[in-house]
């Protein structure tokens, strides 16, 4: 099958599979990251085919919906993609990149093993910063059933990605938590340059929402050095 009919079937795919996900990781989140990974991965000179089907799959089944098991995302694309006949070593390299993109805890290492994903890793950053990040934080705090903000929840930077995943906290604390460490960890230049207006705009709405609440949030303390 060629490239173009096996993205076209994905895209489908992908569609049909999410489309009553709730509103932070449904089928537009996934064609933005899509869009994304297109621009980063044409700066890149990266193997395209990879990109947009690690892009496309990337969210198939989300570890946050299906009980914190990390393995049933990667597992359906890959027998995703073998029905359709993909290469398989292009099956194994689109699973790794699923396996491996997600962020696990600020004091957690996420590094990307190929150019690929990174390409894709930072892709679906973008896609959590600036305003369609902060859109999407408190969609799924809803979602949740999070409250907004909560001064007595501080928010904490974790150590392992189990305690990342089992964390009961805030919107607000998810902020301080992530969001605004996406943009010292994007892996590509294209990425980076991106992220910088968008994490600016994060920083300023939190500046205005502080202003508007009558309080100030509670930042953690700084992360120090060697994080990823």
């Amino acid at each position: 099958m060629e490239s173009e009919a096996i993205i076209e079937k994905t895209v489908d795919y992908v569609k049909e599979t999410l489309r009553k996900q709730e509103g932070s990781h449904d089928w537009f989140h996934i064609e933005r990251v899509w869009k994304n990974a297109i621009q980063l991965g044409k700066a890149e000179q990266a193997d395209m085919l990879v990109v947009q089907l690690a892009a496309l799959l990337h969210d198939i089944a989300d570890h946050k919906f299906h009980g914190g098991d990390e393995t049933v995302g990667p597992r359906m694309a890959e027998e995703w993609l073998a029905g359709l006949g993909v290469d398989e070593e292009v099956v194994r390299h689109v699973s790794q990149i699923i396996a491996d993109l997600s962020f696990k805890g600020a004091h957690v290492q996420t590094v990307m093993k190929t150019k690929e994903g990174m390409v894709v890793q930072d892709a679906d950053r973008l896609d959590a910063i600036g305003a369609i990040g902060i859109a999407r934080a408190f969609a799924y705090g809803g979602y949740k059933g999070q409250p907004l903000y909560d001064p007595a929840i501080q928010p904490t930077l974790h150590a392992s990605f189990a305690e990342y995943k089992q964390a009961q906290s805030t919107s607000v604390n998810h902020f301080y938590e992530k969001l605004l460490l996406l943009k010292d960890r994007m892996n590509t230049e294209t990425g980076r340059k991106l992220a910088e207006e968008r994490h600016v705009f994060m920083e300023r709405f939190l500046e205005e929402l502080q202003q508007e609440c009558g309080v100030s949030f509670i930042q953690p303390k700084s992360e120090g050095s060697g994080l990823v």
